[in-house]
């Protein structure tokens, strides 16, 4: 735990005045106007460098050649059938990523648009799996100024300067409008999911404006995180002598990103709301089939705030009413024509038109008064289609219905509510923001990490649509055989005992009951009715490897759900159980080898839940046969018990119970020698897929043992006693092993192999002494051990690569120098370093743990950093140079979070001992040995895509 002075000394500042005056801050003191004290913050003139993407080396060119052959003509293969391939490093997009990303808009699951910190609305991910990074310059809020007399006015987007992708003068386009805005004394200040641009004096030398984005992400509230809406809070200070008529103006065009706009037949229709809520509804034809959107745009009407529409207006010379008359219009008038809300729905678009609308909201601001104004923007989309057909019914539409003029509703509801919005968000984020203890970059890192849940592609239906969907399966699924058997698992056998003649039956769910009545004991999930379904839910592993629930990688990011969204974790937990039990033998290509073997192997954890039909076809990753990965199984037991450990839910213990023992029996095949260890076999059989590993591993191995323990542990407490014993003594032979073949008297070899790099020291390799810290089961080994590498690891992984200022590189030889045996090996993981820290921290080692993942906010967070705020990569070289943006592992930063403040559950967890144990001889303690056929009746996982026959 953090002591109460540690970081006085190191604490770093970035206060508001450095970057807005005093006195403006004074004047925005009201309504949440004024930025928060700890914010990432930026000058809007800030220069956004283009990114540099990684490049391989000749040798690692050569050694993957094959690879790259079978890769391109499977992504070929995958386009002809209008596909795109989980994995595409041959299609590079038009549009350069940038450093000019900012907290993106709208809950989980509904999509989500992006908007970088200079203003511009970019990252389209209305379509699962699909991602367009171009801005729509069109999409933009302008002010229009004017004070009595007439004598000062100003007109201006409020985005700065001159963007590339305008057009030339004299263009009746959106060149014509005035881009006037410098920037240099406008600063964007994020807190994800809110965001503050401050524009002080800027266009307007006497008005002080305040733009707030509130986004509905608030924890434990599984209704409004899932809405597609966002809210813009204009508030407006006028330091002037007179008064001042001021005009806010919201342009949107009818567009998905890309080329979207240009396809026609899109529609755009004025509505007058309830409660003063007015806008425009922008109606979007999809095109491939894919289901339409709906976008609304509105504002609040109130006494001082008049709001009025244009709802349509074109691009180009051609159109009937062009952006340069809109301009002019708002220029000449500051607002539109009130009859305009009578126009009705729009002719549609023709292609190769570009249909917009605008919103105006206008209001006079006395002589040194204030005035608020509000705007919403949402977006309806309410089926979502994958690419092989099945369709469901996102979250949202539970509460809001599947008609697309749920957006008109949508924006009323944010437009009404944002303030209850903000005040759980404040309630959520306040303990770490005003805990002094911690320094000042990790507590907006940590939150501004989270931008992924809603930019990473993620989907969110509601479980209904899922039992409806109709769909054939093709696995072979359940979770008993019609027989009843599973696994050899009778949750109510009676005759599972060590010879003693005690009956060891699994508790019924009524002996525990008492256990969710302990206030505060567990992670939170009150806030949710335990009957109440939360459906289901996905995320990508990055949107340039657009796989759904990477486990591999869930393994890291797991615990900002479980902190957070518990309900959710769960669900995911359940979503792989049933996979476990599932086999799909339909046949695979892996790419890597170009052997073949069939999609789903029963017992093995899947690598992901699927691409182009999730939860109905599983791994879309073809790389390896993940099968015969080392890591996926122990992983899938170890957050398996963490999750139930923390949250209490002893009736998710005994839904996943049977998995987890099949997971374990699984491995068991692993064991070469007989002495309870796995071994790995000679290529990347485990989260680094290039990286090769020889014989036992220290990764693999110490989540093996930390598996044994957590399946010990869960099996005591669900009643499976004989099973516990089993993972008792193999636990304690497996460590033996481990330390022998590993151990080198200060932290543990790579692996066992006799390669140039199985001494290397590899920052992850005590992965399974984190988890197993983090769920309050025993160390894995002497705590002298493990701090003796965890130092190691700080002093040579950490500050050998480049003073501590770029993270914890993956491998590092014993004498210093990168281990370059690989691409992934020299990579720096921004994911794994903040897994490593969250270690450090479990282990008493607060300063080098927080000293660790600061490297990753310098090089990638700060501002002499790289530029990947809100796009954080997996990982990037040591001069910088990315792989994959916006990717999942990044959340394990919340693996921090949770070793600085460890549930109350897992701290007062049961202590199991594993020395205490019925000594077994070798032949008994295999898994297999000891498998009895009998009937399985614990509950159905509920909503599956897969096949249930309890």
């Amino acid at each position: 735990m953090v002591g109460a002075t540690l970081f006085h000394r190191r604490k770093h500042s970035w206060p508001a005045e450095e970057f807005i005056s005093k006195s403006t801050l004074q004047l925005l003191d009201l309504d949440s106007a004024a930025p928060p004290p700890h914010a990432w913050r930026r000058r809007l003139n800030c220069h956004a460098n283009i990114l540099k993407e990684f490049t391989i080396t000749f040798r690692e060119a050569i050694k993957m050649v094959r690879l790259g052959i079978r890769l391109w003509s499977y992504v070929r293969e995958e386009a002809s059938h209008g596909r795109k391939a989980p994995i595409d490093p041959f299609t590079k997009e038009n549009c350069k990523p940038s450093a000019s990303q900012g907290v993106p808009l709208g809950g989980m699951g509904s999509g989500s648009i992006s908007r970088g910190f200079r203003g511009e609305f970019k990252q389209w991910q209305i379509t699962p799996g699909t991602c367009d990074p171009s801005p729509m310059m069109s999409n933009q809020f302008s002010i229009f100024i004017s004070r009595d007399g007439g004598h000062k006015k100003f007109a201006s987007v409020l985005a700065p300067g001159q963007h590339g992708s305008l057009g030339k003068s004299r263009d009746k386009g959106i060149s014509s409008w005035g881009w006037n805005l410098n920037g240099q004394h406008s600063t964007y200040h994020a807190l994800f999911p809110r965001a503050w641009t401050i524009y002080d004096g800027e266009p307007d030398p006497e008005l002080k404006i305040s733009c707030r984005q509130i986004s509905p992400f608030i924890p434990n509230n599984y209704r409004d995180s899932s809405l597609p809406a966002a809210v813009f809070v204009y508030t407006l200070v006028n330091t002037g002598k007179e008064r001042a008529k001021v005009s806010l103006l919201f342009t949107w065009a009818n567009s998905m990103g890309g080329t979207s706009h240009m396809s026609g037949g899109h529609v755009n229709e004025p509505f007058i709301g309830e409660d003063g809520v007015s806008g425009v509804l922008l109606h979007h034809k999809t095109g491939k089939g894919n289901p339409p959107v709906t976008f609304a745009i509105a504002a609040s009407e109130t006494q001082n705030v008049n709001v009025t529409v244009l709802p349509c207006f074109g691009l180009s010379e051609d159109s009937s009413f062009t952006a340069k008359d809109m301009w002019d219009t708002m220029e000449k008038d500051g607002k539109f024509d009130q009859e305009n809300f009578n126009s009705g729905p729009s002719t549609p678009s023709l292609a190769g038109d570009t249909i917009c609308a605008a919103v105006s909201a206008s209001a006079w601001v006395e002589a040194h008064g204030k005035c608020t104004v509000s705007f919403a923007l949402s977006w309806s989309s309410p089926k979502v289609k994958f690419s092989k057909g099945s369709t469901y019914d996102r979250r949202y539409t539970k509460f809001y219905g599947t008609s697309p003029r749920a957006a008109l509703d949508l924006v009323h509801n944010a437009l009404t509510n944002y303030k209850r919005w903000e005040e759980d968000i404040e309630a959520w984020q306040n303990p770490i923001l005003r805990d002094e203890r911690l320094p000042e970059w990790y507590k907006f890192t940590l939150f501004n990490e989270l931008y992924f849940l809603v930019a990473g592609g993620t989907v969110w239906i509601d479980s209904a649509s899922l039992d409806s969907n109709g769909k054939s399966q093709h696995q072979q699924s359940s979770l008993a055989n019609s027989d009843g058997k599973a696994n050899g698992l009778d949750i109510n056998d009676q005759h599972n005992n060590l010879g003693n003649g005690n009956s060891v039956g699994i508790k019924r769910n009524d002996e525990v009951s008492s256990i969710h009545n302990r206030n505060g004991l567990f992670v939170d999930t009150r806030h949710v009715d335990d009957g109440d379904d939360v459906g289901r839910f996905l995320y990508l592993e990055g949107v340039e490897y657009v796989m759904w629930c990477t486990y591999d990688v869930h393994f890291y990011a797991s615990y900002a759900l479980l902190m957070l969204f518990p309900k959710i974790e769960l669900n995911i937990q359940r979503d792989f159980a049933k996979a476990v039990l599932s086999e799909d033998g339909r046949k695979v290509k892996f790419l890597a080898e170009g052997n073949v073997g069939i999609r789903k192997v029963r017992g093995a954890v899947p690598h992901d839940l699927g691409m182009h039909d999730p939860w109905n076809e599983m791994n879309a990753y073809n790389i390896h046969d993940t099968s015969r990965w080392k890591d996926l199984n122990p992983k899938f037991v170890l957050q398996v018990y963490r999750d139930f450990a923390a949250t209490g839910d002893y009736q998710f213990g005994i839904d996943v119970w049977p998995a987890v023992r099949a997971a374990m029996e699984y491995m068991e095949q692993f064991d070469r020698d007989n002495d309870d260890l796995i071994e790995n076999d000679g290529f990347p059989d485990q989260t680094y897929d290039t990286w090769t590993v020889h014989g036992v591993s220290a990764y693999c191995g110490c989540l093996w043992l930390a598996a044994l323990q957590a399946a010990a542990a869960m099996a005591l407490q669900i009643g499976d006693k004989f099973f516990a014993e089993l993972c008792k003594n193999k636990f304690l032979n497996a460590k033996a092993a481990l330390e022998k073949k590993l151990w080198n008297g200060s932290y543990f070899n790579y692996d066992s192999g006799t390669s140039s790099n199985s001494k290397s020291i590899q920052t992850d390799q005590l992965a399974g002494q984190w988890y197993a810290a983090s769920s309050g089961l025993p160390p894995l080994f002497e705590e002298s051990k493990i701090r003796s590498t965890m130092q190691k690891i700080f002093d040579f992984n950490v500050m050998k690569t480049k003073g501590g200022k770029m993270g914890a590189v993956n491998g590092m030889h014993p004498d210093g120098k990168v281990d370059e045996t690989c691409m992934q090996s020299r990579e720096i993981w921004t994911g794994v370093t903040y897994a490593a820290a969250a270690t450090m921290i479990l282990s008493g080692m607060e300063e080098q743990g927080f000293t660790t993942a600061e490297g990753i906010f310098t090089a990638g967070w700060s501002e002499e950093g790289f530029g990947y705020w809100f796009q954080t990569p997996e990982g990037w070289t040591m001069d910088g140079h990315y792989r994959s943006l916006i990717y999942m592992r990044p959340l394990a930063i919340w693996g921090m979070q949770w070793a600085l403040s460890l549930p109350k559950a897992i701290l007062d967890a049961p202590q199991i001992n594993m020395m205490d144990r019925v000594h077994l001889s070798p032949r008994s303690r295999r898994f297999s040995h000891n498998v009895k056929v009998v009937k399985h009746k614990a509950k159905c996982f509920g909503n599956s895509a897969l096949s249930c026959s309890c």
